[in-house]
């Protein structure tokens, strides 16, 4: 793993990664949020990861996540050649919005370190790195003021806020109001008067922000305060914004300008935005396309299939295995209320991808029914999955790649490729990769019960229950 420090270890860093996975649906799940989406070679997470590194030493990042996306966090990092001290992942029992996340990160390094400069940033933002040169500038202003960053606007966008600057102040200026997501005619308004897109990354002194959190925001001040026992304190910890519970009250508030591309990827409009367009305007990623008479589209499917537009104008198309959303461009910020009816039926789709993401490697579901399902498996090397058992379902294992270290009732056995087992319900049993290369598995489950639910795990490396 590479470990050199890039930093100059003054300035600590935060990143926010939780999420519901709601707004790029169905690219994103609450299960695999867009952070860890990779519409290049690496994802937006990745690259904010690298950006903190630009600022701060690898073992001064710290990364705010959940239980269900801690693997990631871990994966993604460690894809980039790093490893991250697994201390530094703060693992949050329930989201309740940014203030708490990031009290939470803050309270982490001030234990560990005492008075401390820490920059706070989303783990889903797209911005060039060349903007943290500017952010580390921010540094002079963190002794007398909670710092807070602001991008030139490009155009009156109304997705964002906006932040309205005063005098002058070293490196940035006071701010003298936040402004919530305007209508139309005042976004152009407030572009005119060269107020600044609020882009929800901060700069701050651990003393005043903690000073400023007890000012403005006591319930969330003493609920820190009154337990080192995290899930006790997220029981009583009120579910509120860094925006709302400390930066709209306080009179210390400092922004810098960035003149830097940036965007939250908000929805797909936002995406169609960041991505290079053929000649009529379309953005095409992934699959081979013949589009006729066709302009200003955004679409996305796998590399394998054809997709054909006749006389189709300003659409968003977005084809996985196992769901397809067409909408207007325009009306691509709906897209949550497609989950919000999923979570209502109890889809699971709503949750997750065909293929699912396991700390020990993944599984794509090739083929499914009420009394059975076909799953590849992949299992990364040195990994195994849990000592398990199902109720209601046996298993049969061949391999397909790589070599397999089987578990069956107290017995161990190998597999190569071409070789395959059975598994009864009601038995212990485990697979693991010995090897140095990848392993790949079909496994075919048959039984009253085919779903994740049938699991009792007895052993598990990775604190899963």
């Amino acid at each position: 793993m590479l470990v050199e420090n890039r930093g100059d270890g003054n300035i600590k860093s935060i990143i926010l990664a939780g999420g519901s996975g709601t707004r790029l649906w169905p690219l994103s799940r609450e299960h695999y949020p867009k952070q860890f989406l990779k519409l290049g070679k690496t994802s937006l997470f990745q690259n904010t990861f690298k950006r903190c590194l630009e600022i701060s030493d690898i073992r001064d990042v710290f990364v705010v996540t959940n239980g269900s996306q801690k693997f990631f966090v871990s994966g993604q990092i460690k894809e980039l050649g790093y490893d991250i001290p697994r201390e530094n992942l703060l693992i949050e029992p329930k989201g309740n919005n940014t203030l708490p996340a990031i009290c939470f990160g803050m309270q982490e390094i001030e234990k560990r370190y005492g008075k401390s400069t820490v920059g706070v940033f989303s783990s889903d933002h797209i911005l060039d790195r060349s903007a943290m040169e500017t952010i580390a500038g921010a540094e002079a202003l963190v002794c007398d003021n909670l710092v807070t960053f602001g991008i030139v606007p490009r155009s009156p966008h109304t997705g964002y806020g906006y932040i309205k600057p005063a005098q002058a102040l070293g490196p940035g200026y006071r701010v003298s109001e936040f402004i919530e997501k305007p209508a139309l005619d005042n976004a152009k308004k407030y572009v005119k008067e060269g107020c600044l897109w609020n882009s929800g990354m901060f700069m701050f002194d651990t003393d005043i922000f903690f000073a400023e959190l007890q000012a403005h925001e006591p319930s969330v001040f003493g609920a820190f305060q009154a337990s080192d026992d995290i899930d006790e304190v997220y029981n009583n910890v009120p579910a509120v914004s860094i925006d709302y519970g400390i930066m709209e009250k306080s009179n210390r508030v400092a922004v810098v300008r960035l003149d830097e591309k940036w965007s939250d990827l908000g929805n797909f409009d936002a995406m169609y935005d960041e991505f290079e367009k053929d000649g009529y305007g379309n953005v095409v990623y992934g699959c081979d396309n013949v589009l006729i008479g066709s302009a200003g589209n955004l679409v996305y499917s796998k590399p394998n299939k054809l997709v054909s537009f006749i006389d189709v104008n300003e659409m968003v198309v977005v084809d996985t295995p196992d769901a397809l959303l067409v909408c207007p461009r325009s009306s691509s910020q709906k897209v949550k209320d497609i989950v919000a009816a999923l979570k209502n039926k109890d889809d699971e789709r709503a949750y997750l991808h065909t293929t699912v993401y396991r700390p020990w490697g993944s599984y794509t579901i090739l083929e499914n029914s009420q009394r059975h399902k076909i799953k590849n498996i992949t299992v990364m090397p040195d990994k195994r999955l849990s000592l398990q058992l199902h109720h209601h379902r046996s298993e049969h294992w061949v391999v397909v790649k790589g070599m397999a270290c089987v578990h069956v009732d107290g017995k161990e056995f190998f597999l190569r490729p071409g070789e395959s087992t059975f598994i009864r319900s009601g038995i212990k049993h485990r697979l693991s990769n010995p090897g140095k290369l990848q392993l790949e598995i079909i496994e075919v489950q048959l039984g009253d019960n085919v779903d994740e639910d049938d699991i009792i795990r007895f052993d598990d490396e990775y604190g899963r229950v």
